[in-house]
């Protein structure tokens, strides 16, 4: 299936691209999200058109992105929970978790940009989180982890 991408993603292209993706993913994520639109020659005649007011749109996100990361430098989170005496966490903390620590912060987080590639946070101590705020922007914040 052949589709122009209305904005960047990850692994696949820029904005403008025509792009063969699997039928699949076209359908059932790229056009419904408004991702991407089929490669029609209507569709290609209509995103000429519109070009410049993508691009305006997609340089504003990534404007906006930027701006969230540069606040984000400065913060240093402290978060309590129940542990054992080893340290370990009853309980874990998740990406939910620091979403709701992090936008009380004064940074507006969603739990969808929260990244934690070794799963959620099961003891005390320090942590580096990555936040991927947009395609070309990471940030990443200190978390403490001490017992109550």
């Amino acid at each position: 299936m052949d589709v122009i991408l209305l904005e960047k993603i990850a692994n696949l292209g820029d904005l403008g691209d025509k792009v063969t993706v699997k039928s699949g993913y076209g359908r059932n994520f790229l056009i419904p999200f408004s991702k991407a639109v089929p490669a029609t020659k209507d569709n290609v005649a209509a995103f000429e058109a519109r070009r410049t007011e993508l691009e305006k749109a997609a340089s504003e996100k990534l404007a906006g992105a930027e701006k969230r990361a540069a606040e984000m430098a400065e913060i240093e989170l402290t978060l309590t929970a129940k542990a054992g005496d080893e340290g370990k966490l009853f309980g874990s903390i998740g990406p939910r978790d620091l979403a709701e620590a992090i936008t009380s912060a004064g940074v507006a987080v969603a739990k969808s940009e929260i990244r934690m590639p070794e799963g959620p946070i099961r003891a005390t101590g320090e942590y580096d989180v990555a936040i991927q705020l947009h395609t070309d922007v990471a940030a990443a914040i200190k978390v403490f982890i001490e017992a109550e």
